[in-house]
């Protein structure tokens, strides 16, 4: 059977320029979505966390940011079905990614305020990309890239291409202006190769080799079923 490690973030605020934090945690359809589409898959799912903490859910991805009202009842019920393992997530530094046929990152703000600076995940992608295995990272999840750092300094992601949620669409939400940092300038101005789409809020997804990326929420869908394909 096939393996996928979800690594998802812990954070529940997210810090905004003004020193305001902001609630957010992970955003539902970017979990919801590929676990639903791996799982009937017949693939077996993991769920890791830095510290082990049970990932909190951002409340406005299930409010009318999350779409039509029956699509946002599904993705809670959803939720609601795999909440044991949301609630009892592997401790991240404890996991080997070796063991994982697929690491998926999904988003939500919180990668911004934990993953974009958590050791354990910039060493675990670090290894996997280098170790050329699959790897997928959702809208904000691409800040975990930051952490991934190689003895002189540099980010082992550079050079490479990628998508991730675009200053346009982050000063779509009416936080997003506060911002501290953009996700779209910070990837730049690691050396990684940015790419996005021609419009918004549309699927979007991009793939260097074994890495994979989607730009928003709506690509959460895509990205899923182009990686399942793939594999």
């Amino acid at each position: 059977m096939n393996r996928i490690l979800f690594v998802v973030t812990a954070a529940s605020t997210w810090t905004l320029k003004d020193g305001t934090e902001h609630p957010t945690g992970y955003w539902a359809e970017e979990l919801a979505e590929p676990h639903r589409i791996f799982s009937e898959a017949g693939w077996e799912t993991v769920i890791a966390t830095p510290g082990g903490v049970a990932p909190t859910l951002d409340e406005l991805s299930l409010g009318v940011a999350g779409g039509l009202p029956r699509r946002r009842r599904d993705m809670r019920s959803y939720l609601e079905g795999i909440q044991g393992s949301l609630d009892h997530p592997l401790a991240l530094a404890d996991v080997n990614e070796a063991d994982f046929d697929l690491v998926f990152y999904p988003g939500g703000h919180g990668p911004m305020e934990d993953l974009a600076f958590d050791a354990d995940s910039g060493a675990l992608l670090e290894r996997r990309l280098g170790a050329g295995r699959p790897l997928a990272l959702l809208c904000h999840a691409p800040a975990a890239v930051l952490a991934a750092r190689r003895a002189d300094g540099t980010n082992a992601f550079a050079g490479r291409h990628m998508t991730g949620l675009s200053n346009v669409e982050e000063r779509l939400n009416t936080f997003g202006w506060k911002a501290a940092w953009y996700l779209q300038d910070a990837l730049e101005d690691a050396g990684i190769l940015y790419e996005k789409g021609k419009l918004p809020l549309r699927p979007f997804v991009v793939t260097d080799g074994n890495l994979y990326t989607g730009q928003n929420p709506q690509s959460a869908r895509a990205l899923a079923d182009r990686v399942l394909e793939d594999l």
